[in-house]
């Protein structure tokens, strides 16, 4: 049977957070990829000619390298050479092919000769390796100390965010019991419409509908789910349905929300240099987002003491924002909050009465045998056992029923609870 080509055509595709079946057959798959190992020679001696320059490391420059080097590779072979070359260079080294697949959003390296990707589909095993662990580990330093840190036997775990949309996560031994450990998540740029994500299977029609009434409601809320569920996928498309007069104001650890809006304003978080100083973190920025006038206020990701300084901007007049949270489902958002509200000194009490004037719906997503979906959209209340969160639609196989909360959540939507899903 012929396949069905894709919605969002070859190259475009996010991929990001998305299942990922409408690629196959528009585009080049790394896996099936068998080039030769790239001459060490060749690559020592490229890699001596560019460093005795200080200028940038352009195709240009290395493609002059390789033809001073005088070695017979032809047209096709010199441009492969200068393509590698400049990836061990000044990109993700023999991981770079891979980025060309838009549905690959994770990069793991777990040795030399272990490569694994994620597209969405779960994990699967590529045929990239290195050459060896020093290789794997000095493309490891390389890239930490591109984002402005240091990666050795004195810091041997650390997270930076690297132009063209790469966060990059490094780990060495002996923290690492097996060698040197690499995990890279792909940003892209391009962010999908309503319409794409429901093509995609995140959500049907009547979701889609109760999402965009969320946002137009000026509803308060969180997308929770597990890592890699398509949480900021999902945040960022939603945020784009916010009016263009309205000013929003993003908080985030690391930058990857990318609304398509005309007015937005973005803060990251800043660690510390070596001596603990300089650093700056999501409380101290959503202090910071207050004095800016946001009409909505957006954490990229609750995950710590800095829940105090969102529940009470939400408390203060800035309704219609949002965030994501770690959480195995919806009505599991309560127990996390006051988890993470006791890092920051709040009581149980405490949590329970902010949350429950600060938030008003709570949206789950999943990674399900179908593929990434919203599969309950639930309402936060302050029951007689504390706060909850009672489910107003779940999908638990793509096709969305009522929950005890539909009533509540459909007159804050403006709707008819009778309305059948």
């Amino acid at each position: 049977m012929k396949q069905q080509p894709s919605p969002y055509g070859a190259g475009q595709a996010d991929g990001l957070r998305l299942r990922t079946r409408n690629f196959e057959g528009h585009r080049r798959d790394p896996r099936r990829e068998t080039r030769p190992p790239l001459d060490s020679g060749l690559l020592e001696s490229v890699r001596e000619s560019m460093m005795a320059d200080a200028g940038v490391v352009t195709p240009s420059r290395v493609a002059a390298a390789v033809q001073a080097t005088g070695k017979l590779l032809g047209t096709a072979g010199s441009l492969a050479a200068v393509e590698r070359i400049s990836a061990e260079l000044n990109g993700l080294g023999p991981l770079q092919v891979l980025t060309r697949d838009p549905a690959v959003t994770d990069i793991f390296v777990n040795a030399p000769d272990a490569v694994w990707v994620d597209r969405g589909r779960g994990i699967e095993r590529v045929p990239v390796v290195f050459g060896d662990e020093a290789q794997l580990r000095a493309l490891a330093c390389r890239l930490v100390a591109a984002g402005g840190r240091r990666l050795d036997d004195g810091s041997p775990c650390v997270d930076v965010r690297l132009p063209g949309g790469y966060r990059v996560h490094a780990v060495l031994p002996p923290v690492s019991t097996a060698g040197t450990l690499l995990s890279v998540r792909i940003r892209r740029e391009r962010v999908f419409t309503m319409e794409e994500l429901r093509a995609a299977g995140l959500f049907g029609p009547f979701v889609k509908d109760i999402l965009a009434r969320v946002l137009e409601h000026r509803l308060s809320f969180l997308i929770s789910g597990a890592t890699g569920s398509g949480k900021t996928t999902l945040l960022s498309t939603l945020l784009g349905l916010c009016a263009p007069e309205e000013r929003l104001v993003l908080i985030e650890d690391a930058s990857e929300l990318n609304p398509v809006h005309p007015h937005v304003v973005s803060l990251e978080s800043r660690h510390g240099n070596l001596e603990g100083g300089g650093e700056v973190g999501l409380g101290e920025l959503v202090r910071q987002a207050l004095r800016m006038r946001p009409d909505r206020l957006v954490v990229g990701e609750c995950r710590g003491a800095e829940v105090r300084e969102l529940l009470t901007a939400m408390n203060t007049g800035h309704s219609g924002g949002g965030g994501t949270i770690h959480a195995n489902t919806a009505t599991a958002v309560p127990a996390r909050l006051t988890a993470l509200g006791a890092l920051a000194g709040l009581s149980p009490d405490g949590v329970r009465l902010q949350a429950s004037s600060a938030l008003d719906v709570v949206i789950h997503v999943e990674r399900t045998i179908r593929g990434r979906e919203v599969t309950c959209v639930g309402v936060v209340d302050d029951g007689p056992d504390g706060l909850r969160v009672l489910p107003a639609m779940e999908a638990p196989a793509g096709v969305p029923v009522p929950g005890p909360g539909w009533p509540a959540l459909a007159g804050r939507l403006g709707l008819d609870p009778g309305e059948p899903l």
